[in-house]
C-alpha cells in the first residue's frame, strides 16, 4: 500500500541530492518527511523542498484553533466527494466494466453511461482523497500542495495536465520528460520526449497494458494539441467563444475516452466499451418508447435497429441525473483552494497561477462563522451516516 507514492518521494529526494539541490536536513524531518501519513496513499506527492521547511519550524508543533478549523472543513468537504459523490455515482459505472470484461456485448448508451459514471466517479474520488489528506495536514499546520485544480474545466489537454493530480505532472516534467532533453533539442525531439514521458506514466499506475494503452492516448492527444496550438498561432486564428466551448467538448470525449482502458481489466474489456460508444455494436432502441407501435418496431428492425433495454445496469433515468448533477459541480462551483483562498489552504506550487475568483465565487468564500460551521456539520454527518458498506478503493494497483 502506497509504495508508488513513497517510492516517487525517495526518488526525487535522491536525485536532488545527486544533483547538490538538497540541505542539511535534520534526521527526524527527514524521517517525517517520509512517513506523514496523510497523503502517503493516494497523494498530494510532496517534494522535500516543500515539507522539511515547515517541520523546521517550531511554531508548527503547537496546536492552533484556525488550523484545526480549517482543516475540518477541507476534510468534510473531501469526505463529502468521495462518499457521497464519488460512491454514489459507482454503483453506475463498476457493473458496466465488469460486465464488458467478462465479454458482455454493451449497448451504446450502457458503454457511454459507465464511462460518464466512471469520468465523475475517479474525479471525485481522486480530489475527495486529496482534500482530505491536505485538511487532515492542515489541522498539523502543515500545507500540502494542491492536487487538481478543476481540471474537467479544461479547455485543451495540456490545461488538463496542469489540473489534473498536478505533483505527478510535475513529477514527470522535472524528473523524466526534461532529463529525457526535453524541448531543447526541437520540436521532434520534444514531441518523442512528450510521448515517452506519457507511457511511463501510464506504467506508474498499473503493469498492464491497459495503463499503458491510456498513457499513450494521452501523450498522442497531447502531441496533437501541441501542433494544433503551433497552426494556430501562425495562422492567427481568433478564438471566439464558441471555440472555448467546442474545445472543452473535445476535451472532455478525449478524456472520457481514455477513461476507459484506465478502468477496464484487459484490452478486451475496454475494446469492447470503446466498439460500443462508437456505435459498432449498432443503436439500440428500448421497447419502453415504442408503446404499441408495432409499425415502428418493423421499420426499426428493417433498418438494423435493435430492440433491447438499452440500459441493463440500473435506472437510466437515475443515472442520466447523477451525470447532470456532477457536471454541473464540475463546471461551475469553486473547488478547495477557490473555497477557502483567504486562509492560504494549500502550498502554492505555481505561485500565481492558482485563480481565487474572488469576485465570481463570492458567496462561497469560507469563513470561521456559524454558516460555514453548520455546512461542515451537516456535510460531515451525511458522509458518516452513509458509510453503511464497504466502500470501493480505486488505488490499489498504484
Amino acid at each position: 500500500m502506497a509504495i508508488s507514492f513513497f517510492t516517487f518521494q525517495q526518488i526525487s529526494y535522491l536525485v536532488d541530492t545527486y544533483r547538490g539541490e538538497t540541505r542539511e536536513y535534520n534526521f527526524l524531518h527527514y524521517c517525517l518527511f517520509v512517513t506523514f501519513f496523510p497523503q502517503l496513499i493516494a497523494g498530494p506527492i510532496v517534494h522535500h523542498k516543500e515539507m522539511l521547511p515547515q517541520f523546521a519550524r517550531d511554531s508548527l508543533y503547537s496546536i492552533k484553533a484556525k488550523n484545526i478549523s480549517i482543516g475540518i472543513t477541507i476534510f468534510a468537504i473531501g469526505l463529502f466527494k468521495k462518499v457521497i459523490l464519488a460512491d454514489g455515482i459507482s454503483v453506475y459505472a463498476t457493473p458496466v466494466f465488469n460486465a464488458a470484461d467478462t465479454g458482455v456485448i454493451l449497448t451504446f448508451f450502457e458503454a457511454w453511461g459507465g464511462a460518464l459514471a466512471y469520468t465523475f466517479q475517479l474525479y471525485f474520488d481522486f480530489s475527495g482523497y486529496s482534500d482530505m489528506a491536505i485538511g487532515i495536514a492542515r489541522m498539523f499546520g502543515v500545507r500540502l500542495p494542491l492536487n487538481f485544480n478543476s481540471p474537467y474545466k479544461s479547455t485543451s489537454i495540456i490545461e488538463f495536465w496542469r489540473k489534473w493530480h498536478i505533483t505527478l505532472s510535475r513529477f514527470l516534467r522535472d524528473y523524466l520528460y526534461i532529463p529525457l532533453g526535453g524541448s531543447y533539442k526541437g520540436e521532434m525531439e520534444r514531441l518523442k520526449n512528450l510521448i515517452i514521458t506519457m507511457l511511463l506514466g501510464g506504467l506508474w499506475h498499473g503493469a498492464g497494458w491497459t495503463f499503458i494503452l491510456w498513457g499513450g492516448l494521452h501523450g498522442f492527444f497531447l502531441i496533437v494539441n501541441t501542433i494544433w496550438r503551433r497552426i494556430r498561432i501562425k495562422a492567427k486564428i481568433r478564438q471566439y467563444k464558441i471555440f472555448e466551448f467546442v474545445s472543452w467538448v473535445i476535451t472532455m470525449i478525449c478524456v472520457v475516452i481514455a477513461w476507459v482502458p484506465f478502468r477496464s481489466q484487459s484490452l478486451d474489456g475496454a475494446k469492447n466499451i470503446l466498439s460500443a460508444m462508437f456505435g459498432f455494436n449498432g443503436m439500440v432502441w428500448s421497447p419502453s418508447w415504442l408503446g404499441s407501435g408495432n409499425e415502428l418496431k418493423l421499420w426499426l428492425l428493417d433498418h438494423g435497429v435493435v430492440i433491447q433495454e438499452m440500459y441493463r445496469f440500473g435506472e437510466f433515468r437515475e443515472l442520466v441525473l447523477w451525470i447532470l448533477f456532477m457536471l454541473v459541480i464540475v463546471t461551475t462551483l469553486p473547488n478547495v483552494r477557490q473555497i477557502m483562498c483567504k486562509y492560504g489552504p494549500t502550498y502554492e506550487i505555481y505561485k500565481g497561477k492558482v485563480i481565487s475568483y474572488k469576485n465570481k465565487y463570492k458567496y462561497f468564500k469560507w469563513n470561521p462563522n456559524i454558516y460555514w460551521a453548520i455546512f461542515t456539520s451537516i456535510i460531515f454527518f451525511m458522509s458518516v451516516s452513509s458509510m453503511t458498506k464497504v466502500s470501493e478503493f480505486l488505488y490499489f494497483r498504484f
